[in-house]
């Protein structure tokens, strides 16, 4: 028996191999794995990059085309450029200025098409100076500020050296009343703040303003920068129709919309906007703000302002109390205390 055993062979037991060698074949795969996410990064980067350029090269665009078609009249078109500009970058280098400038030339009545009716030449004032000058203080002492200059203009060509001195207070005097007369006309409808501002900065070439002319000319620039950026950017819209209510609330241009109601506008819509992208305090701090101005256009507003409320104030769950039986009996009922007289 013992010679049978021992021709069986003896089954060798392999020895397993030692985790050594593993390692630089998950080391190969890690840097595999590295390398295919460092390509995908680099990828993602070199499209974002290529997007952002092609993006920036379409705003240079655009905003040429709307320099171009402002230069040509074409204010409309020049708009929608300046839009497009905006929705992607509001910081754009002039957009600001190029949208005031936009907005002085579109408020501005168009020039009438050029008839084909003679040319009529204008008769040349053959009075003296001094008639002429007589007539100038009679238009200043009856308030008709056109006539005036228009009467000074003429002294001006027929002598420029007669009574300089009273000539220019007289400009500066007809300059600086016409201008705050298209300020704050008797009538909205009349109301021009490119042309008052305009009279204004022509008056100061005679003589520095008052306080009250210059502080009108610059709010009245703050409320033109405000309606330049309507319906384009709410919050700078919402920004310097602020900064003009600090001093006329009530000013307001040809649509006699005052300064006051277009910032209240201006907030709704800016809350609206902070509505849309899940901004729910914010929005909810811009709607109080906006009621703190009363008007009956606000009332559409009050039942999503109070949803936005709620949405930023949740109100929390109310705790249900347990009572808790007592062991071997029945739950107690509680007593209701009697008040001591």
């Amino acid at each position: 028996m013992s010679d049978i055993n021992d021709t069986n062979p003896t089954p060798t037991v392999q020895s397993p191999k030692p985790l050594s060698r593993w390692i630089p074949i998950l080391g190969f795969f890690v840097l595999v794995a590295l390398g295919i996410f460092a390509g995908f990064e680099s990828g993602v980067i070199q499209r974002k990059q290529a997007e952002a350029t092609v993006v920036a090269r379409q705003v240079d665009e655009q905003f040429q085309l709307g320099m171009d078609a402002m230069d040509n009249g074409q204010y409309e078109v020049a708009f929608q450029h300046f839009q497009f500009v905006a929705q992607h970058d509001q910081a754009y280098p002039g957009l600001e200025e190029a949208l005031i400038q936009l907005n002085i030339w579109m408020s501005m009545s168009p020039t009438p098409s050029p008839t084909l009716t003679p040319t009529i030449t204008p008769t040349p004032d053959l009075r003296g100076a001094e008639a002429i000058f007589n007539q100038a203080k009679q238009y200043v002492a009856a308030q008709d500020w056109t006539n005036a200059l228009n009467t000074l203009d003429a002294l001006r060509k027929t002598d420029p050296t007669y009574r300089v001195v009273e000539v220019d207070g007289m400009y500066y005097i007809a300059l600086r009343s016409r201008g705050m007369a298209k300020l704050f006309p008797a009538s909205c409808r009349d109301t021009n703040l490119e042309g008052g501002i305009y009279d204004l900065t022509l008056a100061e070439r005679f003589g520095p303003l008052d306080g009250d002319a210059s502080s009108a000319r610059n709010f009245a620039r703050y409320y033109m920068a405000g309606a330049a950026f309507w319906e384009v950017d709410w919050v700078k819209a919402q920004y310097y129709f602020a900064q003009t209510m600090r001093g006329y609330p009530n000013l307001m241009d040809s649509s006699c919309k005052t300064a006051q109601d277009r910032w209240r506008e201006a907030t709704l819509e800016y809350a609206k906007q902070l509505l849309g992208g899940g901004h729910f305090c914010d929005a909810q701090a811009q709607f109080d703000a906006a009621f703190t101005v009363y008007s009956n256009d606000n009332i559409p507003y009050f039942a999503t302002a109070t949803a936005v409320y709620f949405k930023c104030h949740p109100v929390p769950p109310t705790a249900v109390p347990s009572v808790t039986p007592t062991p071997g009996g029945e739950t107690p009922t509680p007593e209701i205390p009697t008040p001591t007289p």
